[in-house]
């Protein structure tokens, strides 16, 4: 029978993403306030639901928003809302009460505007949706026997019926390529922040040469 007993030298990890979408108001919808855009953020499995482990899911948005700690207690866990303005989620993730874990909080930056043109090399379409996903995983050190169970029962281990001999991590899971769209993302966030350091550093260097010439006038 399984128990509340650590599993020592045990560590099992579980893929999974954060993920927003977003698509801009048209219409009466639009003109009836200042937001902008329709979107939807959530904490996704890689073909698997959830719930056998997380109780619910604490959504962090921008104060502004009327009540914005959203507390989502059953699949899918995921909130939807509208708004004008890209901002950092906070997302807190509880546990069944059978893994016997500590909450987790990760992150999520809400997307709303793409950060470079279509991938087909064309301008990004006005009303084609915008889609930003970030992969994790939840790390579980020393399980208990029971929530190893769980897991176990879950697919999300396969030990044939004994104990691990390794550490399982997500390259022990079916998880999909993640994805080319992704690297794309990313790459180009890391273009966007150096042709910004760039600038930064042209206006910086005219800033200096005008006051040298100030100075050497002024001497």
């Amino acid at each position: 029978m399984a128990t509340n007993k650590r599993l020592r030298g045990v560590s099992v990890a579980l893929p999974f993403y954060t993920y927003n979408n977003a698509s801009p108001l048209t219409g009466k919808k639009a003109s009836d306030s200042d937001h902008t855009h329709r979107w939807t953020i959530a904490v996704k499995g890689f073909d698997t639901d959830l719930s056998f482990c997380i109780k619910k899911v604490v959504f962090r948005l921008h104060d502004t928003y009327p009540n914005p700690a959203r507390t989502i207690e059953q699949p899918p866990f995921e909130v939807h809302e509208t708004g004008w303005g890209e901002f950092e989620v906070a997302i807190k993730i509880y546990f069944q009460p059978v893994a016997n874990e500590k909450s987790v909080q990760v992150y999520h930056h809400l997307r709303l505007h793409p950060y470079q043109d279509d991938p087909s090399g064309g301008p990004w379409q006005k009303d084609k949706p915008v889609v930003s996903f970030c992969y994790d995983e939840l790390v579980f050190n020393e399980p208990t026997e029971a929530f190893y169970q769980v897991l176990v029962d879950n697919r999300i281990v396969d030990t044939s019926g004994g104990l691990p001999s390794k550490k399982y991590t997500g390259k022990d899971v079916n998880v999909p390529p993640f994805s080319l769209q992704l690297e794309q993302e990313e790459l180009a966030k890391l273009d966007q922040a150096q042709r910004e350091i760039n600038e930064q550093i042209i206006a910086l260097r005219q800033r200096k040469e005008i006051l040298d010439s100030e100075k050497a006038r002024a001497s």
